[in-house]
């Protein structure tokens, strides 16, 4: 099969030919049609992830059809279009995951080749709607989303959302989800054109964050303070999430792009008794819920730009660049 493949950090990907996986007990082979990027992806080539192992066969995200089955996996799975939620090991404590957390793409095999062996209970049934590369988009930014606004922070229909950078996965994710949940949605960008495309989404409006006072403002346009936010950035700037946070508000936190949180007034969390929660990727059933939820609300993932498996490096490259709407995604075969 042909498969991406990692050998050196810093190097660019390579197009190989390995042999194809063989499922075992509780395992299925996956014929890969399409799979998606994530910052992971990136990071792990330039040598910004924790315990890297090399060589590595990327990619966390992938829809495709069942090909084969292991021992103790109903055959009737042979032949269907799947989603494949990418996290094992998650463990007792539905708070958080466990040390025997992983996530496909490294160490273990990922998506980004023909075939990926996973476990069967990994798999859920494509909603109907999606195409193979609006599916693949799905899986981590998707359940990353949906755990944040759900799971841990409790959004309620009628509240205020504030989801900051939106352009990518995991932003948009956040704000198809809070829209389709009867939700008042705003957001947070560099770009004029990224705001407005999120307003195509359902948002209400949004501020540049680079604008002197942007908190300030948005508050103004928004004509009160946020009940929800979640941040992929964290920084200077999450001083203002507290700022624009109503009583009881809570902000869900997944990223820290822009860096470490350096000054936070206690008595601004204290007083109006804001939920500050970190939260990455999700268990089963958040994955098994929000598949749920897609399908009844009927969401399409934004696709931002689609390679063949074969330009794989000109689809890091673009990830690099950060100009993406949405996410981007490998078509295989």
């Amino acid at each position: 099969m042909k498969a991406v493949i990692l050998k050196e950090i810093g190097k660019p990907l390579e197009i190989v030919d390995k042999e194809k996986p063989k499922p075992g007990e509780g395992e299925v082979l996956v014929q890969i049609k399409a799979a998606a990027l994530n910052h992971r992806d990136v990071w792990i080539q330039h040598g910004q992830y924790a315990n890297i192992q090399l060589p590595a066969l990327p990619g966390s995200d992938g829809a495709g059809v069942v090909a084969e089955v292991g021992a103790g996996v109903d055959e009737a799975w042979v032949g269907k279009e799947v989603l494949i939620d990418p996290s094992t090991g998650w463990g007792d404590n539905s708070r958080a995951q466990g040390r025997d957390f992983r996530i496909l793409g490294m160490p273990q095999e990922g998506t980004f080749a023909e075939y990926v062996k996973v476990p069967a209970a990994n798999l859920y049934e494509k909603p109907e709607h999606l195409s193979f590369e609006e599916a693949a988009a799905i899986p981590l930014g998707g359940v990353t989303a949906y755990r944040a606004l759900f799971t841990r922070c409790e959004l309620q229909k009628g509240e205020r959302v504030l989801v900051t950078g939106a352009g990518g996965g995991v932003a948009l994710f956040a704000v198809q989800f809070a829209v389709a949940a009867g939700a008042e949605v705003w957001v947070t960008s560099s770009s004029e054109e990224k705001i407005a495309r999120a307003k195509d989404l359902g948002a209400k409006g949004g501020i540049n964050y680079k604008a002197e006072d942007w908190g300030k403002k948005l508050k103004e346009q928004a004509g009160g303070g946020f009940d929800v936010m979640i941040d992929s950035a964290g920084g200077e700037g999450f001083t203002q999430l507290v700022r624009l946070s109503n009583p009881g508000a809570r902000i869900g936190n997944y990223g820290r792009t822009a860096g470490t949180i350096k000054e936070l007034n206690p008595a601004e969390i204290f007083w109006k008794q804001i939920s500050i929660n970190g939260t990455t990727m999700g268990t089963a059933k958040d994955f098994a819920d929000m598949v749920k939820f897609i399908k009844e609300k009927k969401i399409k993932p934004v696709v931002d730009k689609v390679f063949p498996l074969e330009e794989a490096e000109q689809a890091f490259r673009r990830m690099d660049e950060g100009k993406q709407f949405g996410k981007i995604v490998l078509k295989v075969g």
